[in-house]
């Protein structure tokens, strides 16, 4: 894991390009769980967008800078809950976007459509894990919960999913 500490003081001194390399080295995990978590490329930009300014904008707030990654990702947490709230809101345009928005490929039809039956926190606990490569620990951290919950939570999320693939 790198050592985000000089890039870290530089940051919270406002130096944009020691932020943008403290960015560089999480912007893949930010938009794979934002993506795999909204189920929408520009939701998905949208809340990395956001999580982006936060971070730069109370780099300040952060106490630990070994805990960077951990931050940075319970902001995305905190952001891609407050979009699922906001799809409760709209299930009309929900519709539209999903109608619009998926191209299934006959190859993995099968696991996106079991995906697509998760729950968003269970959806948001299987990116963290499986794309994020996040230990339970981590998540635990993130998401502001025991690690014997997160780790109980993805067994049955992998059981469930397995059992439903293993019926088609």
């Amino acid at each position: 894991m790198k050592d985000f500490a000089k890039d870290i003081g530089l940051a919270r001194k406002g130096d944009t390009a020691a932020f943008a390399r403290l960015y560089s080295e999480v912007y893949k995990d930010l938009y794979h769980i934002a993506l795999y978590s909204l189920r929408d490329s520009h939701d998905a930009c949208d809340a990395v967008s956001d999580t982006v300014m936060d971070a730069f904008c109370t780099i300040g707030k952060l106490k630990d800078e070994k805990a960077f990654r951990n931050w940075i990702m319970r902001i995305l947490s905190a952001k891609i809950k407050r979009r699922q709230r906001e799809y409760y809101n709209a299930p009309a345009e929900i519709e539209e976007a999903f109608q619009e928005g998926f191209n299934f490929d006959f190859v993995s039809f099968e696991v996106r459509e079991a995906l697509e039956n998760l729950d968003s926190e269970s959806r948001l606990l299987l990116s963290m894990s499986v794309l994020g490569g996040y230990t339970s620990e981590e998540i635990a951290k993130i998401c502001e919960t025991k690690a014997a919950t997160v780790r109980s939570k993805l067994s049955r999320i992998k059981k469930r999913l397995g059992a439903e693939l293993s019926r088609e």
